[in-house]
């Protein structure tokens, strides 16, 4: 019989880990839960996972990049997929950077994942979006990318932004980072 693939997921929301890891069980895989940087840290002291799925934004502002780069660096061949909830331009290059062979925006479902899996190559027909960026977007985007470069410390990412702490605050609550 073929060993089960090991897959980590590494989600803070218990109810949506639960329901991946019940549906990539009843696919073969044997799933690894981390809600934490640090608890992804203690379990590749033990494990060596093939497969991963990252969200973005885990709980105390900590990035979900962080996990990909650990992963990453642990095992180069490891296929990582990020999923997030609040996609941008600038953190799918940085995890793409980081080792995440795709990124992919929620609502994803597991066939959606595990096509992800696969996909070893760039598609040259991906269709191009006939619609400019909108300048909220474009915002959103900047916004998220200091913040990033930051290290998700709000205060710095305020200062580097140029605008009041607070300010920043109420534009991140408005559209949280997931």
């Amino acid at each position: 019989m073929e060993s089960p693939r090991l897959l980590l997921l590494v989600e803070d929301d218990a109810t949506f880990a639960r329901t991946l890891t019940r549906s990539f069980e009843r696919r073969g895989y044997s799933v690894l839960h981390a809600s934490s940087a640090e608890q992804v840290g203690s379990l590749l002291q033990q494990h060596r996972p093939e497969y991963a799925v990252m969200d973005l934004k885990l709980a105390g502002q900590a990035s979900g990049l962080s996990c990909v780069q650990m992963l990453h660096l642990h095992n180069p061949e490891a296929r990582i997929v990020v999923l997030t909830g609040y996609a941008s331009i600038a953190t799918a290059v940085e995890a793409v950077k980081l080792g995440a062979c795709h990124y992919l925006a929620k609502p994803s479902n597991t066939d959606d994942i595990e096509a992800a899996f696969e996909r070893q190559e760039g598609r040259t027909d991906t269709e191009l979006s006939r619609n400019p960026t909108s300048i909220k977007t474009l915002e959103w985007e900047h916004i998220h990318e200091t913040l990033a470069d930051s290290d998700f410390n709000i205060s710095e990412a305020a200062r580097r932004l140029g605008m009041h702490r607070r300010t920043l605050a109420r534009k991140l609550e408005k559209r949280q980072i997931k």
